[in-house]
């Protein structure tokens, strides 16, 4: 989801609310700590250089139980981090506190902001080698050894 997609689907609520992959929402006393920009300059297992930004809020649950973030404060919050640190259009990425700092991809179902699981994956597959699927043989077609068991050669 990118940026503006969010600061639209926040014009529409009056709550905001993000579930998890799990199902469950992230306690609604959650405060936004950061939203920043990240920039990734890095070089894959092909050797090419890439260079990746994604803008990247984190999620922080205190022990404040009596304040929530309204959708026009994080409105505010996004705007000002545009205007301060030159950011754009971009993906949204956000970091939650699972069993360490996990980090999800985001989606909107109408009425949740969702945080859908991220993974890895190989950014130069045509020169790792590895094939794209493993080939499927059948074992009745497999040419038999010779060797029984019970046989001593194996």
């Amino acid at each position: 989801m990118k940026l503006e997609e969010v600061k639209s689907a926040l014009a529409q609520l009056d709550t905001i609310a993000f579930q998890l992959p799990n199902g469950t929402l992230v306690p609604n006393h959650f405060h936004v700590t950061e939203v920043g920009k990240v920039t990734k300059h890095f070089i894959d297992c092909g050797g090419t250089v890439r260079h990746e930004e994604v803008v990247n809020f984190q999620l922080w649950n205190a022990n404040d139980y009596n304040h929530r973030l309204h959708p026009e404060k994080l409105v505010n919050i996004i705007e000002l981090s545009q205007k301060t640190l030159d950011i754009g259009n971009l993906e949204v990425e956000v970091e939650y506190q699972g069993q360490t700092i996990e980090k999800f991809s985001l989606d909107f179902d109408g009425t949740h902001f969702l945080l859908t699981t991220k993974q890895t994956d190989c950014l130069a597959k045509d020169q790792c080698g590895i094939p794209t699927e493993k080939p499927r043989v059948k074992l009745s077609e497999l040419q038999q050894t010779g060797c029984a068991p019970g046989s001593g050669c194996c």
